[in-house]
């Protein structure tokens, strides 16, 4: 599966959804669209991952990155949804259950802000 990201402008929150993998050689795309809708002056995102099934220390670094970017300032922040249970360990292992608030779906997560 390829991996795809996809950026939704909504009126009060942006919304990340990845599909596939994000690994060494798609994390920076990612990085790319999360840093693209921060530069556009939005700094209350979700980021769904009810289709991905792969998480590398490269995107916790470029999700860890965009969250210290939306944080300064109190200018907003950015939330995790639908977290597979396989990526769930990933975070855990890092230690970053605890950073980011993470969401069951989407909608809750969207409705958060």
């Amino acid at each position: 599966m390829a991996t795809k990201i996809v950026s939704k402008e909504y009126k009060r929150v942006d919304l990340v959804e990845i599909s596939g993998r994000i690994d060494s050689s798609t994390a920076p795309q990612l990085e790319q669209t999360l840093n693209k809708v921060i530069k556009d002056g939005r700094f209350h995102i979700v980021v769904d991952m009810a289709d991905m099934d792969f998480m590398s220390s490269a995107g916790l670094r470029a999700l860890l990155s965009a969250l210290k970017q939306v944080r300064r300032f109190n200018r907003g922040d950015l939330r995790l949804a639908a977290m597979s249970s396989k990526v769930k360990k990933a975070f855990e292992l890092a230690g970053l259950l605890d950073v980011f608030q993470v969401f069951d779906n989407s909608v809750d997560a969207v409705g958060s802000f």
